[in-house]
């Protein structure tokens, strides 16, 4: 048997399986160290970084400063500010990697999904044709093409641009 080995993930795996680490959605705004934590964006409400264990190149979360897990406890003014940054994730994305499509979705409960299930964030997931093969099925691995570091630069430069 041939193996395609994916460490990267491991880290993943033992950090979903702590429960008293705090929260990286709360925690990683606060430490300034945008570039290590993938943070490619900051409105007043809300920020944008990329996922550390993405589906596809350029998978963003949406993610409000305010820690709540409930939807309907989002104030109308964050979930206006989400969706306004959302739309300008969309620009940076479009204007720097091109992808064809892009899936916008939200995990409620981790039933639904959610990894982190008690502070909402909003996924953003670039989309080509053909990005769906044989490798996540088979193998349960995902081939990504590009470094974290290279697609933070791409579009950190981009987002700026668009302030």
């Amino acid at each position: 048997m041939k193996r395609l080995w994916a460490p990267w993930r491991m880290e993943y795996i033992v950090r979903s399986q702590k429960s008293d680490e705090g929260c990286i959605f709360c925690d990683k705004p606060r430490e300034n160290n945008d570039e290590k934590n993938l943070i490619v964006y900051r409105s007043e409400l809300c920020f944008v970084m990329l996922n550390k264990y993405p589906y596809n190149n350029g998978h963003l979360m949406i993610v409000p400063y305010v820690h709540e897990s409930e939807l309907s406890k989002i104030s109308d003014e964050i979930a206006l500010e989400i969706h306004r940054v959302i739309n300008k994730s969309l620009t940076a994305l479009k204007n720097t990697i091109k992808p064809h499509g892009i899936n916008i979705g939200i995990n409620l409960g981790r039933t639904a999904g959610a990894g982190i299930d008690d502070h909402i964030h909003y996924h953003i997931v670039p989309r080509w044709n053909g990005d769906t093969n044989f490798m996540p099925v088979i193998a349960e691995t995902k081939v990504l093409s590009e470094a974290l570091k290279k697609t933070w630069e791409k579009l950190s430069v981009e987002f700026q641009k668009l302030k």
